[in-house]
């Protein structure tokens, strides 16, 4: 069975992910990395329509919006989310180790994924997950 959720959600959460990698960038706090690593670790396990941000988007934006409910499988979010989780790891590990540059680039991506979906509608993550399945159905 498939799940589908409301595809505004990741697009919503993107953009509070953004926010809170650019205050870890400019701060250069690996608390808030860590704390955006968490959020991250929640939409790999449970899928994003289990993180706090999407709780946010159900209950306060989307009574709010108009229009028709789009849906989309949940599965690529998620995958996305893996990968946002992946270079809040890395980028913890250099920020726990005074290996600024690896804080400084592993954070970086994230943010530059994270802003692609917010300002653009385009999902990193997502988008190699789809060439992956493709790519599997191939060989």
């Amino acid at each position: 069975m498939t799940i589908s959720i409301d595809a505004r959600g990741p697009r919503f959460s993107a953009t509070l992910t953004t926010i809170v990698l650019a205050i870890a960038l400019i701060t250069h706090n690996v608390w808030v990395l860590a704390f955006q690593g968490f959020i991250f670790a929640i939409g790999a396990i449970r899928g994003p329509q289990k993180t706090p941000y999407a709780w946010i988007f159900k209950k306060f934006v989307k009574p709010k919006l108009t229009g028709l409910e789009i849906t989309e499988d949940v599965r690529p979010p998620q995958f996305a989310q893996r990968v946002g989780l992946g270079f809040a790891i890395v980028g913890l590990i250099g920020g726990f180790t005074d290996l600024h540059l690896l804080f400084q680039i592993a954070t970086s991506f994230a943010f530059a994924a994270a802003f692609l979906n917010s300002a653009f509608d385009f999902c990193l993550g997502c988008f190699i997950y789809l060439r992956l399945v493709r790519l599997s159905k191939v060989a």
